[in-house]
């Protein structure tokens, strides 16, 4: 364990501003829709027919999980975000945990600190150090933030606590995941994909009629079988917490039996001499590229799908008050429940295809600062045609991500409502006049790569900022001038709203400029 305590310090200051945004995202939005379920739901009426549009819709308890109470703002909570929540702080767990484990290694720089004095388990403790106290903290101030928020104590602390070892849970399995794994890729890869199934099986637990049981194979279904503020049910957390320590203690056993740098499972052999097509700048960036693209193609397709299957009843679930109509025409769309809805999900996929965009564009950092770029420049393949290469898929493949989530949301709305063609029709209009938003992103990560390549990371924190606006600042009454720092709020709202070009032309000409500065600066600098 030697030098654990130093680790863990570097860790905290590589970490300070990502690992500070995901802390700050999932901690306060519990608290913050508080007041908003009041307004949603202000009578004893309202909420009956909540709970009765939950009970009608299997495609509910499938999104979020069993509704337990529906009767108090805590219940509420608890089903909307709580399912969530658990998801989103596992992601967080398996992303900051192979970054400072199997991306370390492959950097050379684990290598580099092992010939020092430091112990061979002071990288992954100091990384489940990490990622797990940030997994508490989260909690903690979840349930700090909602007992401030007057909700129930116990409760509070069941659904913090729900959201803290889900964050353990996963914490275990990527620690398990680089040790098998070669690269960090394929460590991410497994553990998304571990989050992934359990997303899958507690779905399919919820929303079965007979197969409850497989629900209590996911520990993401563990998390809201806690029924905070419905009775709360304590036992159930020792079975995120045995799973963590059984899972934590095969990591750190298998990791004394394999080489710094290698994985259990090694990976296949690559041919001897590289295939026709990867013989160009284009067709090596499509080979690093494709993976997550493919990965964020299924993941918005299924959410489209899933969307727009509950479209059609969402009136019956979200209420028919004054309050809940003038909350959704500030989140999009005029013209009906339903088309605010679809808009609010079509300027939501627009928001998550600005996360991959934001991806793709550091993985150009990462070629840059692995030192498999120099080689490659070295050759006749100049700055900007490599830039261009990736920045294909960051700019089309963001644009193509949103017009498969609304493609899918307009069909299954169409299939539900009995006409297709026009949703489908409306939903892709509602598509391309989001793309702009999202290319605003993508553009000011550029813009980071180019002039301030060490800061390129801030990336994700003004991805983060955009879609934190977005989401809950017109839930919370935020001020105009606020709403308006986020591009996807300048979007005309389509399907409900009138169209207007002048806000389009205005976010292009912000990513053109901001793409433009963010090359010219690639150009000038030095490479690393």
């Amino acid at each position: 364990m030697n030098g654990t305590g130093t680790l863990l310090r570097l860790a905290l200051r590589r970490d300070r501003l990502v690992l500070a945004i995901w802390i700050v995202l999932l901690s306060i939005v519990p608290a913050a829709t508080v007041g908003s379920y009041d307004q949603f739901y202000p009578t004893a009426a309202s909420r009956a027919g909540l709970a009765a549009g939950a009970a009608a819709n299997p495609s509910f308890a499938l999104l979020y999980g069993p509704a337990f109470d529906l009767t108090t703002a805590g219940g509420f909570i608890a089903w909307r975000m709580g399912g969530l929540l658990a998801l989103l702080t596992g992601l967080m767990a398996v992303f900051t945990l192979t970054r400072h484990t199997r991306a370390e290694e492959d950097s050379g720089r684990a290598e580099l600190l092992a010939s020092a004095v430091v112990g061979r388990y002071a990288l992954l403790t100091s990384a489940v150090l990490v990622t797990g106290g940030a997994s508490v903290l989260i909690g903690l101030l979840q349930a700090g933030t909602m007992i401030a928020a007057k909700l129930p104590v116990a409760g509070s602390f069941a659904l913090g606590a729900s959201t803290a070892l889900s964050g353990l849970v996963f914490t275990a399995v990527a620690a398990v995941a680089v040790q098998l794994a070669e690269y960090s890729r394929t460590a991410n890869g497994i553990g998304t994909a571990v989050v992934g199934v359990a997303f899958l099986l507690r779905g399919a637990g919820d929303s079965a009629t007979n197969a409850h049981w497989l629900s209590w194979l996911s520990p993401l279904g563990w998390a809201q079988q806690v029924r905070p503020f419905a009775g709360e049910r304590w036992w159930v957390l020792a079975l995120p917490l045995a799973t963590a320590l059984v899972l934590g203690a095969v990591g750190y056993a298998l990791l004394p039996r394999r080489d710094v740098g290698v994985g259990l499972v090694p990976p296949r052999l690559g041919r001897p001499e590289a295939a026709d097509s990867l013989r160009s700048p284009f067709a090596l960036s499509w080979r690093l590229q494709r993976g997550p693209l493919f990965g964020w193609l299924v993941g918005l397709a299924v959410g489209g799908a899933l969307f727009g299957s509950i479209a059609s009843g969402i009136s019956g679930l979200v209420g028919g008050t004054e309050q809940t109509r003038q909350i959704f025409e500030r989140l999009g769309g005029t013209n009906g429940l339903v088309d605010a809805f679809l808009a609010t999900m079509v300027s939501l996929f627009a928001m998550l295809a600005s996360l991959y965009g934001v991806q793709a564009i550091l993985r150009m950092r990462a070629e840059e600062t692995s030192m498999r770029l120099e080689p490659l420049l070295a050759t006749r393949v100049g700055r900007l045609r490599w830039a261009a290469s990736h920045l294909v898929f960051a700019f089309l493949g963001t644009a193509l991500l949103v017009l498969v989530g609304g493609l899918l949301l307009g069909v299954a709305n169409g299939l539900r409502s009995g006409d297709v063609g026009r949703s489908v029709g409306d939903l892709i209009t509602g598509v391309l006049v989001q793309v702009p938003a999202a290319w605003v992103v993508v553009a000011v990560s550029a813009l980071l790569f180019g002039l301030l390549p060490r800061a390129a990371g801030a990336a994700w924190g003004v991805a983060a900022l955009a879609l934190l606006i977005s989401l809950f600042g017109p839930v919370v009454n935020a001020p105009q001038a606020v709403l308006d720092v986020s591009p996807f709020q300048h979007p005309p709202k389509l399907p409900g709203q009138v169209f207007t070009g002048l806000p389009l032309i205005l976010l292009l000409a912000v990513a053109v400029l901001a793409l433009g500065a963010g090359m010219a600066g690639w150009r000038r600098r030095d490479v690393g």
